[in-house]
């Protein structure tokens, strides 16, 4: 049994900090430059922010937000289909709360339902599935976005949809991988990296072979880790050590949560259900093979197949996310950041998520 505790023992967080900054320290003279990380993460992303840590390392070590967070990679048009999506009668959409507020070219889900769309917040895809099966008048779709920590359950409702016989159940299929998207932001060599932190959540999920690929063709190491302070900053020293010892390699330093082989039976779900499909990125626009779509067995389900949208080419904004999540600039370089944008009042996803990046340097690293 792992004593959690430690993990935000503040007087180890301390000792490991200055473990951390020695190292980069080290680095730095003999580079000539500080290091750089991305933690791919949205969910690191907030905690090196909340934790202080990103703020204190700033002159050591060079941490970039990636494409991590679910609604802030999903792009407009999807964003657009779905608020569409609401405006026809006898349909109820599920989503999660965060797309509730994401901005669309003309409005939100926010607002369509203070108008009087049926749109509710679920915690889970199964709860769709128990509504669409207490509301059979009504075509109940589940706005379905989300990694491979996510996708899993979505395969995992469309079975139980599937059991019980539901015809006026579907979701709209917008999912995104991790590996596709991490071979785009180092094939572009758009940022110099010398290292991933990866996510704790998807590697439940995948496992720690599925990251092989960074250190076998991009010679790039990477340290799957937890999120609280200790945790974060072992990250960084495991990286720093390679790093110094011109090692490469991927490192599990949650194998308490995450083993080599990843979780076989969310995986079998998603061979089972699931296959690749071209997927759209706010920002990067398509990556061939970056998401998943039911298979054709499973066409019944598919609110893609079963609903069709009209949508004209969103209206163009002075919001940067798509930069963000490429990690090519931070929030402060938006000229709406802290300005027009604020979580009152958010322009892009980035702003609304709770996982996203210029949420967490408002709330977290804004200078008053």
């Amino acid at each position: 049994m792992v004593n959690m505790e430690i993990f935000s023992d503040p007087t180890i967080a301390r000792h490991s900090l200055e473990a951390v900054i020695k190292l980069a320290e080290r680095f730095k003279e003999e580079k000539g430059r500080i290091p750089v990380f991305m933690e791919v993460c949205g969910s690191h992303t907030m905690a090196f922010a909340k934790t202080g840590i990103k703020a204190r390392l700033k002159d050591h070590i060079g941490l970039i937000a990636g494409p991590g967070c679910p609604v802030c990679v999903t792009d407009q048009k999807s964003i657009d289909a779905m608020i569409q999506l609401s405006e026809e009668p006898n349909r109820i959409l599920c989503t999660f709360g965060d797309m509730m507020r994401v901005p669309g070219s003309k409005f939100t889900l926010m607002k369509a339902k203070t108008e009087g769309k049926d749109i509710r917040v679920v915690y889970s895809p199964l709860d769709s599935v128990k509504i669409a099966q207490e509301n059979p008048d009504k075509e109940v779709i589940f706005l379905g976005i989300g990694f491979e920590t996510t996708i899993p359950i979505l395969a995992l409702a469309v079975r139980e949809a599937e059991r019980r016989e539901l015809k006026n159940f579907t979701i709209w299929m917008t999912t995104k991988l991790v590996e596709p998207v991490l071979r785009v932001l180092l094939d572009s060599g758009e940022v110099k990296l010398d290292g991933f932190i990866l996510p704790g959540h998807v590697s439940i999920v995948l496992g720690k072979q599925s990251y092989n690929f960074l250190a076998e063709e991009y010679e790039i190491s990477g340290v799957i880790t937890g999120f609280e302070p200790v945790q974060l900053l072992s990250s960084m020293y495991k990286l720093l050590e390679l790093l110094l010892e011109k090692k490469v390699d991927i490192i599990n330093d949650y194998t308490y949560v995450v083993k080599n082989e990843g979780n076989l039976v969310a995986q079998n779900f998603l061979k089972q259900y699931l296959e690749p499909y071209d997927e759209e990125w706010r920002g990067m626009s398509t990556i061939p093979k970056s998401g998943l779509v039911l298979k054709a067995k499973y066409a019944q389900f598919d609110a893609k197949k079963k609903f069709k949208v009209v949508i004209e080419e969103p209206r163009k904004t002075k919001c940067r996310c798509g930069e963000i999540i490429r990690g090519l600039i931070t929030p402060e370089q938006c000229i709406l950041f802290d300005k027009a944008c604020t979580p009152t009042n958010p322009i892009g996803p980035c702003m609304v998520s709770t996982e996203g990046t210029c949420a967490a340097h408002y709330q977290y690293m804004r200078e008053e």
